[in-house]
């Protein structure tokens, strides 16, 4: 007769939501735990906008991040709305939530994501960029105040940017998994499909490299994906809002285009381990992001 392996040391397997307002550094984190780029970043706010399931495998534990977009009241048009109702899902679907914070600074954008956390379900409170809080003082004090406002399992100052205990967040997170065997296998970091990891390249750089209006009015579909041994060939579409818009992404003489291609392409190799052919072009489709039957058809929920 075998003997079950202790509780402590059963392998353990579960869904961990990453939700905040915009801009605290959710994809980042989801990166770095998951030990690769996943989940699209930049400094602009709602750079995600599906959810992104990164997964993270050790000899005990599967960790499966389900990274989400930024929880906004601020925009009511059908592609916010669905973005919402991502974030109100994953925290209903997951066995365990972080809810992420920028620093010592909470806000009403905050406290409006932390109406919706279920009291039923682990909440571990995550402070990230700690590397940016000036006194560290301040810490304990914004700590115990923001206890007071929810029963939070664990609370833990991170770095995401810098690495800083992700460690002891792994350890605590590991407590509230299910004890059942792995869903994907060892060496997945992402169920996403390299057709979705592209598009998302793409649109990364648009909002890295394009003008504050243009990145919310765009989205991007993959027309073609060919693949000759290692060389991937790409061609999609950036899809956009209004005829001045197209100018501005294309640029003089197609420079901009060319840019956001090139930057893309070179993320694209790095992750894919192999040569890609990218061709963009840019499309107006005036009202795409308030016409839900478009949406559905770009992958929203």
């Amino acid at each position: 007769m075998t003997q079950d392996n202790p509780p402590d040391i059963a392998f353990r397997t579960g869904f961990i939501a990453v939700v905040g307002r915009p801009n605290v550094g959710k994809s980042t984190l989801t990166n770095r735990m998951v030990g690769a780029k996943v989940s699209i970043t930049s400094r602009k706010a709602q750079t995600t906008r599906h959810r992104i399931h990164g997964i993270h495998t050790t000899d005990d534990t599967q960790f499966i991040f389900v990274d989400t977009p930024g929880f906004q009241k601020r925009f009511s048009n059908a592609l916010n709305r669905s973005m919402n109702r991502a974030v109100v899902d994953a925290l209903h679907s997951t066995d365990v939530i972080l809810f992420v914070i920028e620093g010592t600074h909470f806000d009403a954008r905050d406290a409006a994501v932390l109406e919706l956390l279920p009291k039923d379900h682990p909440v571990i409170l995550v402070i990230n960029k700690t590397d940016l809080v000036a006194e560290r003082n301040q810490l304990l004090p914004a700590m115990a105040s923001l206890q007071e406002k929810f029963p939070f399992a664990a609370i833990i100052p991170v770095s995401a940017k810098h690495g800083h205990q992700l460690d002891d967040l792994f350890t605590t997170i590991r407590q509230f998994l299910p004890a059942q065997p792995p869903m994907f296998d060892a060496d997945d970091i992402t169920d996403k499909s390299e057709r979705f990891l592209a598009a998302e390249m793409v649109r990364e750089k648009i909002f890295r490299l394009s003008g504050e209006e243009i990145p919310y009015s765009t989205s991007v579909v993959i027309e073609k994906f060919e693949q000759e041994g290692e060389l991937r060939r790409i061609f999609a579409s950036i899809l956009v809002d209004r005829d001045n818009h197209k100018a501005i992404l294309i640029g003089k003489d197609g420079a901009r285009l060319r840019e956001i291609g090139s930057a893309a392409r070179r993320d694209m190799e790095q992750l894919f381990g192999g040569k890609v052919y990218l061709e963009l072009w840019v499309k107006v489709k005036s009202g795409w992001a308030d016409n839900e039957r478009m949406l559905r058809q770009l992958g929203y929920e």
